[in-house]
């Protein structure tokens, strides 16, 4: 009998978010409340961006700003904890939001523990930064597939490798 798997992954693509960055900035540079606030919004390497303003007033809208486009462009904000608001003695504002790639093993551990708990007959594995699910059956995958879906594990899921060996 053909075994059938999905990997539950929890990535945000940096691409997207790149240009999510690029359009906020354009916005941000000819809006008139942000025109000359020394604004800034920058990736700091594969998993954090980083949001500079004069003062917090400014940097919460720079994020909104930057919100809306990640939502335009189909990134999860799940996926983005954010840091403490940071002031300097110039008064100006920086918040660090780290980027989640990859499922955290408490996380990985919940999800594993509420598939074996829904008595359905497939083996889930952690491996790595992702759950990998397997059974004989298309359709009891599919169940899982939606009863994972209507939990709330505080973290953005995307199924994938959906496959039959």
């Amino acid at each position: 009998m053909p075994e059938n798997s999905f990997d539950i992954v929890s990535k945000i693509d940096l691409q997207e978010v790149t240009n999510a960055i690029q359009q906020a900035l354009k916005e941000v540079r000819t809006r008139f409340d942000l025109k000359d606030s020394k604004s800034n919004i920058e990736l700091d390497g594969k998993e954090a961006i980083v949001l500079h303003s004069v003062d917090e007033y400014k940097l919460k809208a720079v994020n909104d700003v930057f919100q809306q486009k990640l939502v335009k462009r189909g990134v999860p904000l799940k996926g983005l904890t954010y840091g403490a608001v940071e002031t300097s003695l110039g008064g100006t504002a920086k918040q660090r939001i780290t980027m989640q790639q990859g499922i955290p093993i408490e996380k990985a551990r919940e999800i594993v523990k509420v598939i074996k708990n829904s008595k359905n007959k497939v083996q889930a594995s952690i491996q790595g930064d992702l759950v990998r699910v397997s059974g004989k059956d298309r359709d009891t995958l599919q169940q899982i597939i939606a009863l994972l879906k209507q939990q709330d594990f505080g973290i953005d899921m995307q199924f994938t490798n959906y496959r039959t060996n």
